[in-house]
């Protein structure tokens, strides 16, 4: 008989993977608008002014006339299946979840701001047994306005928990082969369907200057993205611009703005662009509507022609491909 003693084999753990995106409201109405805005702006990795200065402006100005405006946007773009954003997120969230069950991994998808809530798609990782947890903002610059809030969030949501999960965290992709060879993909289709136009701009999301001169490596990893891909396009400076959209405020964001860029193209005799939006994973409020719609109108305004967006990567095969190469290679030594 044998009397050793030994210990029973621990069960395999379920591998936790979060995406996150930024988030959106919950509808286009406005008081659904008011509740995301009055969350994203009153993060201080995304508005960093003084408390006592900053939320009595939010609260009592802009969150009085802005909600209005960007509840007409939103509905400019809103689909019968709801928010492009969610739609699209939860697109590749599925795709990317696909196989990895028989590996014992979960996908979650969490909003930054909005639902589903970082803390309750946490919650649903360990309720399903997830004692390991790779979180992978899906932002491919780094940026403290954007994947330093994810991990705030996600370290605020574990310290009420027990029992914390061994987790890991993916900080940036931008220069990632898979990445750049899915921009490039997505560029080269949509030239043989549609023909290449005189300029191929791409707009990244612009951050305060005073941002980066604090140490913010955004806007290198932008302008790294961009000469990644203008060299595996094989296009030269004179056909391809770089800018930075969406700025609110009077300080200085990083420039050139692509509003702006818009105007100076037309002024130069461009009559047709192509834009490209590297720094969004999936088609939001600021592809569709920003450049899609008000950025061709601006275009057109200034002299212009036609502005053809070219799609975000979305669910696309190539974007899951890279999502699983990333996640491959950042659970290592958590699988045999």
């Amino acid at each position: 008989m044998d009397t050793s003693t030994s210990s029973p084999k621990s069960p395999v753990s379920t591998i936790g993977v979060l995406l996150v995106n930024l988030g959106t409201p919950a509808s286009p109405a406005v008081k659904a608008v008011r509740t995301y805005l009055a969350e994203f702006l009153s993060d201080p990795r995304v508005i960093d002014y003084p408390r006592w200065l900053w939320l009595p402006l939010l609260y009592c100005v802009i969150l009085a006339l802005r909600p209005s405006q960007s509840a007409k946007a939103y509905a400019s773009i809103w689909t019968a299946q709801g928010s492009p954003l969610m739609v699209n997120s939860r697109a590749l969230t599925d795709a990317v979840a696909q196989g990895c069950e028989s590996a014992n991994i979960r996908v979650e998808l969490a909003m930054r701001y909005g639902q589903p809530s970082v803390a309750s798609a946490l919650q649903r990782l360990l309720s399903a047994g997830a004692r390991r947890v790779l979180v992978l903002p899906l932002y491919p610059q780094y940026s403290a306005t954007s994947t330093a809030s994810v991990f705030d969030a996600v370290n605020s949501a574990l310290s009420a928990v027990r029992h914390v999960p061994e987790f890991r965290t993916i900080a940036d992709y931008h220069a990632e082969p898979d990445y750049i060879d899915a921009l490039a993909a997505s560029v080269q289709e949509y030239w043989r369907t549609h023909g290449r136009a005189e300029r191929l701009l791409l707009s990244f999301h612009g951050i305060p200057q005073r941002y980066v001169r604090a140490g913010d490596p955004y806007a290198t990893q932008c302008l790294e993205t961009a000469a990644l891909l203008r060299d595996r396009l094989g296009l030269d400076e004179s056909s391809f611009v770089v800018s930075f959209q969406s700025r609110v405020g009077r300080e200085k964001w990083l420039e050139p703005y692509t509003d702006e860029t818009f105007a100076t193209l037309a002024r130069q005799g461009v009559r047709r662009i192509q834009v490209l939006c590297p720094g969004f994973a999936v088609d939001c409020l600021e592809t569709l509507e920003e450049i899609a719609i008000r950025g061709e109108e601006q275009f057109i305004a200034a002299g212009g022609e036609k502005v053809d967006y070219i799609p975000a990567l979305n669910a696309g095969a190539d974007h899951v491909k890279l999502m699983r190469a990333l996640i491959d290679r950042h659970i290592r030594g958590w699988v045999e």
